[in-house]
């Protein structure tokens, strides 16, 4: 889809509000909204939430970014009770060229028309809820011309993306913060002190009520068990489907958000089905078959997750070293990031627990990536052991020729880097973000 205005990334919510009101203001036309900000995590809660409604029989329409292979990916939408699916391609082209049509050339960008174009495409079809993720910081986000959500959550907070939101994790915040609204509740997952305060600040100054990790609930794994506890309510629910210590904390946020649901009420049932049945391609996803792991020999682990800031290399190392407690084996990493990202700061966790890391490039990135060569130099930087490599396929070449046995290798750094490798899973071309 060609790019309408001249920045690939400009917060603000003029353009959109003109937009949206050219096309008669879908948005003022959705079923409820569950709005989701964060750095870490929104994508897992929004994908547990969507699991939990359709195990319940709800429609729902789910809006995320970025895609990984295919751009319907960002707008799914209610096709019957229970199923929701990527939007038809000729439903996009619809909405997308209506939109386009409507625009009549002005500045905008590519994420603000395909902002409303979802919001199009949610109003015309009928659901019982939305899922809204937003697409970076909050505050001039362009999902935030919702003006009344039944609900909104702020996932884990860290540093991200600082050059558009600001260089401190309070500065980030407060950008995150900008989705409470007046009289509407907020669900808000483990934070930092800082962080707590920020929201909290903003919470009493608009007039959101606030329901917080810690406080208003807490979620811990107990014998194999996912344990969330309100003051009145203590459930006892399987372990979530996605790996790693961090998705307790997703899972956990996700379960309190069902719980807090006015408009639409989900047992028990449905919330143990949600968790268990919860799918998000690249967090820490296994790929057992395929063109990549052909290239492996017998017995070794190859690891997929679109990790890219320091917070999450610290919890996808932490995901590795249980993996090693309970099945031993020698970890590699192949690592592409995008040029603006904390290299060092998300290779620096895996220290001690990585024997080599073999930088490669992202083809197709939007914004300028590290070179090969930039992403070994950081992780040398950190005493990792480096080198870089021009291609996935030659990474996992060269880790074999320096490993011969059974080992675990994760391919990591870069959501954009996590679709390209699906798309070479799948024999296909990665449509562009």
């Amino acid at each position: 889809m060609k790019l309408l205005h001249p920045k690939l990334i400009d917060l603000s919510l003029g353009r959109v509000e003109r937009l949206l009101a050219k096309l008669g203001n879908p948005h003022k036309s959705l079923p409820p909204v569950i709005h989701i900000a964060g750095t870490n995590g929104k994508g897992s809660v929004t994908a547990y939430l969507k699991a939990m409604l359709t195990a319940a029989g709800k429609r729902v329409h789910v809006y995320t970014s970025p895609h990984l292979v295919r751009f319907h990916e960002r707008i799914e939408l209610a096709s019957a009770p229970g199923l929701t699916q990527p939007i038809a391609e000729a439903d996009l082209v619809d909405v997308l060229s209506r939109t386009q049509a409507v625009n009549s050339g002005d500045d905008i960008t590519q994420f603000e028309i395909t902002t409303a174009a979802a919001f199009l495409a949610f109003a015309e079809h009928p659901a019982d809820i939305v899922l809204l993720e937003v697409g970076l910081g909050g505050r001039l986000d362009a999902t935030n011309v919702i003006a009344k959500p039944t609900l909104t959550v702020i996932t884990p907070i860290s540093l991200d993306h600082a050059e558009k939101l600001g260089g401190t994790i309070e500065s980030i915040a407060t950008e995150k913060a900008g989705i409470l609204k007046r009289g509407v509740e907020c669900i808000v997952s483990q934070q930092e002190d800082s962080v707590h305060e920020v929201i909290a600040r903003e919470a009493t100054r608009v007039g959101a009520n606030l329901f917080v990790w810690g406080q208003n609930f807490d979620a811990y794994e107990q014998r194999g068990r996912l344990i969330v506890q309100k003051s009145d309510h203590l459930l006892d629910l399987p372990l979530p489907a996605l790996i790693g210590r961090h998705q307790i904390i997703n899972a956990g946020t996700a379960v309190a958000a069902a719980l807090e649901l006015k408009d639409v009420v989900l047992d028990e049932a449905s919330i143990e089905r949600g968790l268990v049945n919860a799918r998000w391609p690249a967090r820490m996803q296994r790929i057992d078959s395929g063109p990549l792991p052909s290239l492996l020999k017998p017995g070794s682990e190859l690891w997929l997750d679109g990790g890219h800031n320091p917070a999450a290399g610290l919890v996808i190392a932490q995901s590795l070293a249980d993996l090693e407690e309970r099945a031993p084996k020698p970890l590699y990493l192949v690592v592409g990031m995008l040029g603006l990202k904390d290299a060092p700061g998300f290779l620096g966790p895996f220290r001690g627990l990585a024997r080599h890391v073999v930088g490669v490039p992202i083809p197709g990135a939007h914004e300028a990536p590290f070179s090969p060569d930039a992403l070994a130099d950081a992780a040398r930087s950190v005493s990792l052991s480096a080198e870089a490599a021009p291609s996935v396929e030659a990474a996992l070449k060269r880790i074999e020729a320096i490993d011969a046995g059974p080992k675990r290798i994760l391919i990591t750094g870069s959501l954009y880097l996590a679709g390209h490798v699906l798309a070479l899973q799948e024999g296909v071309e990665p449509q562009a973000n």
